[in-house]
């Protein structure tokens, strides 16, 4: 794919050997891991030498909302033990993955998608961002404007790699590595200058789009990931949604007027790696719309969440009794 904008930076995609996950969801972690591995390492190549030196590393994958991995909505926990195994052989950083929910403990979502059940393998572990983090104000220029950005201090001294999803989000703009990074902290009430600011603050080296299962109005097997610097990697994510750089106002303030995104497809499995297919399948696509549900099920849910220690199904969270 290339946009029609001059050149500014070339994303890597690499194709997921899928041919265990075709038909249902594959619960063992450790198979899905295994899958990961040609096409990490494909799409790490240009940055792992930085990667490799670097003492400390803070992953920060898209975790949200406790929805279920296969929904495409949160990033695959066996991606992220594929990246901390891939990091962990290739150098000695300390590392460390963390994320910020919405509405919901960051440390039970984690939970609830199995990260901490992931990491353990390793010398990993998941920090949740919440209100007693230790943030660092920062302010940047975005178009002109001075945007305040409240960053977790301990990012500012970490090599960061983020881990999007591709998805939308609930205004229909794409998730993407800087809305990812600006959930960490606290910003102001404009959501798009916002993210510009915490990418170009936190300066990630990388970042990895998880597009394994992707969401444009249902989950879809996408097989695939991208890496690159974050900006041209949320415009490929934008345009694989159908939507342009001109209709994404973070990603088309975070590029230079007349950037080009440029896709190389890399590793053993490059020539099965349709990116138009992708798109194609994905383009148009929105969130559900939220509807109504009669309260004897929002009952019914809720007991059984509480009975399992299990997290409320997402719909149902802040519905009150009497809705």
């Amino acid at each position: 794919m290339s946009d029609d904008h001059g050149s500014h930076g070339r994303v890597r995609a690499a194709a997921v050997d899928a041919a265990d996950r075709t038909g249902s969801w594959i619960p063992d972690v450790d198979a899905r891991m295994a899958t990961f591995e040609s096409s990490l390492s494909a799409v790490l190549e240009p940055s792992i030498d930085s990667l490799e030196a670097a003492d400390r590393i803070a992953v920060v994958p898209d975790v949200h909302y406790p929805f279920h991995p296969s929904t495409g909505m949160v990033t695959d926990p066996a991606l992220l033990g594929a990246l901390v195994a891939h990091l962990e052989r290739r150098g000695d950083a300390e590392i460390d993955v963390c994320g910020a929910g919405t509405g919901i403990d960051a440390e039970r979502t984690a939970a609830y998608l199995g990260y901490p059940a992931v990491l353990e393998r390793f010398d990993a572990t998941f920090s949740g961002i919440d209100d007693e983090t230790s943030r660092t104000r920062v302010v940047r220029s975005v178009d002109d404007r001075s945007v305040p950005f409240a960053v977790p201090t301990d990012l500012l001294e970490r090599t960061v790699v983020v881990v999007p999803t591709l998805r939308p989000t609930e205004s229909g703009a794409v998730a993407g590595g800087m809305r990812t990074l600006a959930a960490l902290g606290e910003g102001t009430d404009d959501p798009d200058a916002t993210a510009v600011a915490a990418a170009d603050i936190v300066d990630p080296t990388l970042s990895i789009l998880d597009a394994t299962t992707a969401y444009g109005g249902t989950p879809h097997a996408a097989n695939a990931i991208f890496a690159g610097p974050t900006a041209p990697t949320d415009a490929v994510a934008a345009s694989l949604l159908g939507r342009s750089i001109d209709e994404e106002p973070a990603v088309s303030l975070a590029l230079e007027d007349g950037a080009r995104i440029d896709v190389e497809r890399v590793g053993p499995e490059a020539r099965t790696l349709d990116v138009e297919a992708i798109g194609d399948r994905l383009s148009g696509g929105e969130l559900p719309p939220k509807g109504d549900m009669h309260p004897i099920v929002t009952a019914a849910y809720r007991l059984y969440a509480a009975a399992g220690r299990d997290a409320v199904p997402p719909q149902l969270e802040g519905v009150s009794d009497a809705d």
